[in-house]
């Protein structure tokens, strides 16, 4: 295709000026490229341009004002008798953005955060002699949002899309560093300024394909690239190394490659779980197919995969035995049940049961239609601080966080909560900590949950976040289940989203409970990870208070391979029963390879991506009686005693502690107490803080109930 008629360049005001950006491209653009050197290609534009319809920015990343909300692009061409080729570079996209060139749609920009290079086929005919219009919009519906991206790299190539993604070849095997044998892997394929690459290949019965990724569950994949420098990684989730390469392809080239990976995280006796993961196939949305899933999640390393698409139960089995990939993870019926009250993942559930009515507007009738029905004996509630059908779960109109408390006295019946949900991410990851332990104190047993609730291939991946489960892991593919359950619904799990934090006391772990004498106890906790992830503070919070912080420093050679960080903190001796959880935290995973996601409803344009870990609660029996006596059993005990008298309760409360005074304080407002006595504020200062966090929490659950209102 002969280059494009030369034509004036506006300059970036003019292009501002309107609400659409025309952009205007001379030959010396066209022909000044380091990354499209091939002679049938043609840089129609090198820039990177912000855009965003209406509305409020999303991140601090980006600029108050953008470009404009589309993109337009003119440049000059001939009309083309075969099918050509386009490619957009692309970054951050989350909304759908069509791409139509003189009115042709040519495709969709790929939903997905990283930064990669899109091809879309240009059919024959499209082209026209003259002016051509390229434009970049963002389709708005009901549920659309403003969504701010940065398009640019826009190129035209003269062949048909087959020829430019299969210009050369690459086969590449992933092999276990430890016997050699072939792995399931994930595979990153970048060009050398870290832009996710289209490749030549299509999913089939061991790969899924998408931008920039191939999983296989082979440990094999051969596919087509054009010709030029790529870095390509390959890993197995969050227990595996990374190992990578560089490659340069020539036109027509075939090169074979192998990239060795070995477990590097040290597991043994637990099972890797995903407690919420979806298909395309019987979820509706997302763009995984049943077949797909499953090579993903061979390629992952996810051990007990629970089938969750949304109010059906569905059974994995036959499909991975299909794809002989059964001998790599244990399947389990799921459903996640999704109400207008609020979503809960429920396993195991028997192949022939009933699925439960989800139409009930109240948590009592939705979980009594889950136990009739299917007599699920895990029942997780999900994303509990995300706005679905209008209701947010843990949101202050509902729920009185710090107390742990439901405003219209639903019973908390459900056994598991997410405290991660690395496709739904918080903008403060703390939050749902903080809920979990906050349930605790109030006497609910409450297991903390990792997960990942991928609909997706690549966008958000399967198993990132996750949940680890202590029992027999040594044949992944016939998992004692039965044995597993009984585990989660006793807390005996870690949680993972890119770390773990073990916690230990005279031996015991999460879950357990551990009776103390003397004056002090020594908490031991180990920080575990892959070498490509790095781990900066641990701490220790009792009864939900952090009581200890510990910065991590890099490079620790003494340590062995996986551990992050391993000490003890002594502590004194609590005068009442309280449970322990250890929590570490590191820099979020920037790479395209395993890329943390950004919040999904973000309350904040500033955003800090983090990795966290953390330990299920671990109990401390500090009066060597047997039980697990929670806060709130305190509290009642402590203002039945009081009989009303608020001086006997705070006196009372002095030998308890922050956790205690919190619920204290819930029942003395329930009984008609003045959260402004003065005798509350002249009580010791951890009652006094009790009853202060508590009544700021009352507060900010007024004013949202009547902004609601309101509304």
């Amino acid at each position: 295709m002969p280059a494009p008629t030369p034509q004036s360049v506006r300059s970036r005001t003019d292009v501002l000026a309107p609400a659409v950006a025309l952009l205007y491209v001379a030959t010396a653009l066209l022909l000044n490229s380091d990354h499209l050197a091939q002679a049938d290609s043609r840089l129609l534009d090198k820039g990177s341009y912000h855009f965003r319809i209406d509305g409020p920015r999303e991140w601090s990343t980006f600029a108050e004002t953008p470009d404009s909300d589309r993109m337009e692009l003119t440049f000059r061409a001939r009309r083309n008798t075969t099918e050509q080729s386009l490619r957009v570079e692309q970054d951050d996209v989350k909304e759908s953005w069509r791409v139509t060139l003189n009115g042709t749609e040519l495709g969709r920009l790929t939903r997905n955060e990283n930064l990669m290079a899109v091809w879309l086929a240009v059919p024959a005919g499209t082209l026209v002699d003259g002016d051509n219009r390229l434009v970049v919009e963002q389709q708005v519906g009901r549920r659309s949002s403003p969504d701010d991206i940065r398009v640019g790299g826009i190129a035209l190539d003269d062949r048909p899309l087959d020829d430019v993604l299969n210009e050369s070849t690459l086969e590449l095997t992933v092999v276990d560093g430890d016997d050699g044998s072939p792995l399931p892997a994930r595979i990153t394929i970048m060009d050398e300024r870290g832009v996710l690459q289209t490749v030549g290949a299509e999913s089939n019965d061991h790969l899924a394909v998408r931008t920039g990724t191939v999983c296989t569950s082979r440990g094999t994949a051969r596919f087509g690239l054009p010709a030029g420098t790529y870095r390509i990684c390959a890993g197995r989730g969050f227990e595996y190394s990374l190992a990578s390469l560089d490659v340069t392809l020539k036109p027509a080239e075939s090169l074979r490659r192998t990239l060795t990976i070995r477990r590097e995280v040290p597991t043994d006796g637990y099972v890797a779980c995903d407690t919420h993961i979806h298909t395309l196939t019987h979820s509706g949305h997302g763009d995984a197919s049943v077949q797909e899933r499953m090579i993903t999640i061979a390629a992952e390393g996810i051990e007990l995969p629970i089938a969750t698409d949304h109010n059906v139960q569905i059974d994995y089995r036959p499909s991975a035995r299909n794809l002989e990939v059964d001998r790599y993870f244990t399947p389990v019926i799921g459903n996640e049940v999704t109400t207008k009250v609020g979503h809960f993942n429920i396993f195991p559930v028997p192949a022939d049961a009933p699925i439960p009515d989800h139409t009930a507007d109240n948590w009592p009738d939705v979980l009594a239609e889950i136990r009739q029905t299917t007599a699920a004996p895990i029942v997780i509630l999900n994303h509990a601080r995300d706005v679905h059908s209008g209701v947010r779960p843990f949101g202050p109109a509902r729920h009185l966080d710090v107390a742990g408390e439901n405003l219209a006295g639903w019973p908390i019946e459900f056994n598991g909560m997410e405290v991660i949900n690395s496709g739904a991410t918080q903008t403060d990851p703390m939050q749902l900590l903080a809920d979990w332990m906050a349930l605790l104190n109030r006497g609910w047993a409450i297991t903390p949950v990792g997960s990942s609730d991928s609909h997706d291939v690549v966008r958000y991946i399967v198993g990132q976040g996750r949940t680890y489960i202590r029992c027999d892991d040594e044949n992944p593919g016939n998992i004692d289940v039965d044995a597993a359950v009984a585990s989660f619904r006793a807390g005996r799990v870690l949680v993972s989203y890119g770390l773990i934090a073990e916690l230990t006391v005279d031996g015991r772990s999460s879950g357990e409970t551990v009776a103390v004498g003397g004056d002090a106890i020594d908490v031991d906790v180990r920080v575990l990870g892959p070498h490509w992830v790095h781990a900066d503070r641990v701490e220790l919070f009792m009864n939900g208070r952090k009581i200890r912080e510990t910065a991590i420093s890099a490079g620790n050679d003494n340590l062995p391979t996986g551990v992050k960080w391993r000490g003890r903190w002594t502590i004194p001796r609590p005068s009442h029963d309280v449970h322990l959880v250890a929590i570490a935290w590191g820099p979020g995973i920037d790479g395209s390879y395993w890329k943390t996601a950004k919040p999904y409803q973000p309350t904040s344009v500033v955003w800090q991506p983090q990795v966290f870990g953390c330990s299920g609660a671990l109990w401390i029996d500090a009066d060597s009686d047997g039980q697990r006596m929670s806060a709130r059993s305190y509290a009642e005990r402590l203002t039945r005693e009081a009989d009303g008298d608020l001086p006997t309760l705070l006196d009372g409360l002095a030998d308890y502690d922050e956790a205690v005074a919190i619920q204290a304080a819930h029942l003395h407002r329930l009984a008609g107490g003045s959260p402004i006595d003065p005798q509350i504020r002249e009580s010791i200062d951890h009652v006094r803080n009790g009853f202060r966090r508590y009544f700021e929490a009352v507060r900010e659950t007024q004013q949202a109930r009547s902004s609601a209102a309101a509304e």
